[in-house]
């Protein structure tokens, strides 16, 4: 009989071994790669479903922008005359909207993984990273669905001589990573904080209407005073922001320098991010 059982056991071959024990920077990276098929699946789900059962679908993606740019054109250009360095104000709006848009919905998403996901989670093991990595894809596509609109403008203006582009456009898929980083480390924490704590969530979405007007995207930061500057110069999206808009628009001065503090906040942020992420999804539906 020991003879039996130890056969019986060489034979046992697990796929899957899962375990509670992880490392609390641990990614998963492996993990997650053996589940890209489900990473695609809810990338397609978000992407469709997002304005399905809507009469105008997919042109949601233009309209929304266009109609966000003309209220800015209407209330900071024509009422509050809020100049815009010399560019087209439509060109102005677009080229802040479609970025800021990008990185507040992937942020707000994020922030609801444990909540918004909690049956699911409590039925299926999956990879948690799953889940906030297919929303940052998602909000990438469309993000790259409406820069479409912005390049119909952008060209136009480009080849009127209007606006200068420069070399800079080259780094522009970096200034994209960066605000996938920042809202993917920034939405790990408020997802875990908010599996205790719900009124998180309803602070979060105002503390990004207020970090958009302290950011230069319905502005420039030209018009901002000195004093403010001081202040504004430990918020890491301006470097972001505004090499963003040198790239394409060419006005302004852009030190590559600025840069360094968005990339070192990307990663400590997404590092505590992790950090948290890991630490909670352990028992985080016993207080969701």
């Amino acid at each position: 009989m020991p003879l039996e059982s130890n056969v019986v056991k060489k034979q046992e071959h697990w796929d899957e071994v899962i375990t509670s024990k992880t490392g609390l920077f641990d990614l998963k990276l492996r993990e997650v790669w053996k589940y890209r098929d489900l990473v695609s699946l809810l990338v397609r789900r978000d992407f469709v479903t997002s304005f399905k059962q809507t009469i105008l679908g997919p042109l949601w993606f233009f309209i929304s922008p266009m109609l966000t740019s003309a209220i800015y054109i209407i209330i900071f250009t024509v009422i509050a005359r809020i100049p815009t360095d010399g560019i087209p104000p439509i060109l102005f709006y677009l080229s802040g909207i479609t970025l800021w848009n990008y990185f507040s919905s992937a942020l707000t998403l994020t922030s609801n993984v444990f909540t918004a996901n909690a049956n699911v989670f409590g039925k299926v093991y999956f990879p948690r990273l799953v889940m906030p990595l297919s929303i940052i894809i998602s909000r990438l596509m469309q993000f790259g669905v409406q820069m479409l609109l912005f390049f119909v403008f952008w060209l136009y203006y480009w080849m009127q001589g209007v606006i200068e582009p420069n070399i800079w456009l080259l780094a522009v898929p970096y200034y994209v990573l960066l605000c996938s980083i920042i809202a993917m480390g920034l939405g790990l924490i408020f997802s875990s904080l908010t599996t205790k704590y719900k009124d998180v969530s309803m602070l979060l979405g105002f503390c990004i209407q207020l970090w958009m007007y302290a950011t230069p995207v319905i502005y420039p930061s030209s018009i901002m005073p000195a004093s403010v500057k001081v202040y504004l110069q430990y918020n890491p999206m301006i470097g972001i922001f505004e090499g963003f808009k040198y790239a394409f628009l060419g006005k302004g001065s852009f030190d590559p320098t600025i840069l360094f503090y968005p990339t070192a906040f990307a990663i400590i942020i997404l590092a505590l991010g992790v950090l948290i992420f890991n630490k909670v999804e352990k028992s985080f539906m016993d207080t969701v």
